[in-house]
């Protein structure tokens, strides 16, 4: 059973507070200035990306974002809403199936599939979509706190 949640009033679960079938979602939409702004952090510029008349001698027949902008969603839905504020990746698989295109909207779906007590981890299953087309998945490892800092009043 899926149990969707929003993110947690203090800003992230903590272990205690996770159970497998937890999910959540956010979708975001893709823009030009999205590819722009992430190619030059990520210091990827392929044409493929980011030159049209480039892109259409590909077998994509157009641009395509990066597969890694896509991934990066699914970083902001762990790292503010499933487990959230302070969590850390150890580790994420992935496989792209379809590309992202300028104007698509993606839709990531993070859900919890595995809970290790003693090494304070959860495994998260992370599901991309652009309408109902599956664009990409893979399993992530994170870090869960154990307990919230105290407040500091």
């Amino acid at each position: 059973m899926v149990d969707l949640v929003q993110a947690h009033p203090s800003g992230g679960y903590i272990l205690d507070e996770l159970h497998v079938g937890m999910a959540a979602e956010k979708t975001v939409h893709v823009t030009e200035e999205r590819i722009r702004l992430f190619a030059e952090a990520s210091d990827d510029f392929n044409p493929v990306h980011l030159d049209e008349a480039f892109a259409a001698k590909t077998a994509y027949r157009g641009r395509i974002a990066h597969g890694l902008l896509s991934a990066a969603f699914g970083s902001a839905v762990v790292g503010t809403i499933l487990p959230g504020a302070g969590s850390i990746y150890i580790s994420q698989t992935l496989a792209f199936h379809f590309p992202v295109r300028i104007g698509d909207t993606v839709r990531i779906i993070i859900t919890v599939i595995e809970l290790d007590q003693e090494g304070a981890r959860a495994q998260l299953k992370c599901e991309g979509f652009v309408e109902d087309k599956l664009i990409m998945d893979g399993v992530a490892v994170v870090r869960v706190p154990r307990r919230r800092k105290p407040s500091a009043r």
